[in-house]
């Protein structure tokens, strides 16, 4: 909005001309969200107490949650609102990209909003069939989208790229409709899985959108991106001025969020955060990147995934004392800031092995 107001003004009025350069936006955009989240914040928060909208702990969990309960939820409202509203102040709303994400990021957001809605009112949220269902048909409508209405990806649409080699790469043909909607849906519910401590999800989601925001920056620059023999993706570059604002909603958040936390994300910045990562993935031709970059989404869905097999072919036990992985840790003995913090350094390390893999080609 501002870059579509101030920028056509450019050739009145030189200084204007800053608002052609993504790094100047892309600052800005994250600052904008951060303001508008830490003035937003508190209000919001009282209005979630009002409303009752609060967290109601499981008595499966671990026994020192339990005196989260009342806890306000939903708080994902605050940091989605913010990261869209800063990228249509900052954006240049004629990108394609920028509409396509923002739409994965919404419709997510509202399969979360109502399944959170759901548990505050009747206990339980959406069935888990039909969570995945309204996920896959806006998966499959993301991944149609890219491969088949977007004419200048025609030449690469359904090509993977393979992190540390320069000439790996192959043709999935159809394949790869599917391969996008797995990246797509399975990040969101393994953001949504990693939820479970206070700012535990939230770090790594900052960490890893900082990681693709370089990373769509140099995807998009044409220069770089032959120097560096990464695909380039036309018109990408413009989503780091989204990436940075997703930062730095996140980082309003955390304020908020970390521990003891005054207020959860819920599903619906869970589910929204999550699959707006795995769509900048996508579109940036960086999907096998995100195991490594965001590793930690990873491991805590694996170990659910091993938990519920284990449980089932041993007809009883349990592989870890408690899914997900971070829950472990606390059966351990770990105290949760030391859990979080761990986590977060395990993600900032897989990051910048993950940016390595840029040049290590």
């Amino acid at each position: 909005m501002i870059y579509e107001l101030l920028f056509p003004l450019s050739s009145e009025f030189s200084i204007l001309n800053v608002f052609r350069y993504i790094t100047f936006r892309s600052a800005y955009a994250g600052v904008t969200a951060l303001v508008i989240v830490l003035i937003l914040g508190r209000p919001m928060i009282r209005a979630l107490q009002k409303l009752q909208i609060k967290e109601k702990i499981r008595e499966d969990g671990p026994q020192q949650h339990m005196v989260k309960s009342g806890t306000p939820t939903m708080g994902g409202l605050f940091i989605v609102s913010a990261f869209l509203l800063s990228t249509l102040f900052w954006a240049d709303l004629s990108n394609r990209y920028i509409w396509l994400i923002s739409f994965v990021a919404l419709g997510f957001g509202l399969i979360g909003f109502f399944d959170d809605l759901l548990k505050i009112k009747q206990g339980a949220g959406l069935k888990a069939r039909e969570k995945i269902i309204y996920q896959l048909i806006l998966g499959f409508a993301v991944a149609a989208y890219l491969i088949y209405f977007v004419p200048n990806r025609a030449d690469y649409a359904t090509l993977l790229h393979v992190p540390f080699f320069k000439e790996f790469k192959f043709d999935l043909s159809w394949g790869y409709l599917f391969f996008m909607v797995f990246i797509i849906v399975g990040t969101s519910n393994a953001v949504n899985l990693t939820d479970g401590l206070d700012g535990l999800a939230i770090g790594p989601v900052i960490i890893a959108t900082l990681t693709y925001m370089g990373i769509v920056y140099v995807c998009g620059h044409f220069t770089f991106a032959e120097y560096l023999q990464i695909q380039h993706i036309k018109d990408a570059g413009e989503i780091a001025v989204l990436c940075s604002a997703m930062v730095g909603a996140g980082l309003g958040f955390l304020w908020f969020n970390a521990y003891p936390a005054q207020v959860f994300m819920g599903d619906v910045g869970a589910l929204s955060l999550g699959a707006t990562l795995g769509t900048i993935a996508v579109v940036s031709k960086h999907e096998l990147l995100l195991i490594l970059v965001g590793g930690i989404f990873v491991i805590e869905a694996l170990s659910v995934i091993i938990q519920v097999s284990y449980f089932k072919w041993t007809g009883g036990k349990r592989f870890f004392k408690m899914a997900p992985l971070h829950h472990h840790f606390e059966q351990l003995g770990w105290e949760e800031p030391k859990v979080i913090v761990r986590f977060w350094i395990i993600a900032v390390v897989l990051a910048m092995v993950g940016l390595s893999t840029l040049k290590l080609r």
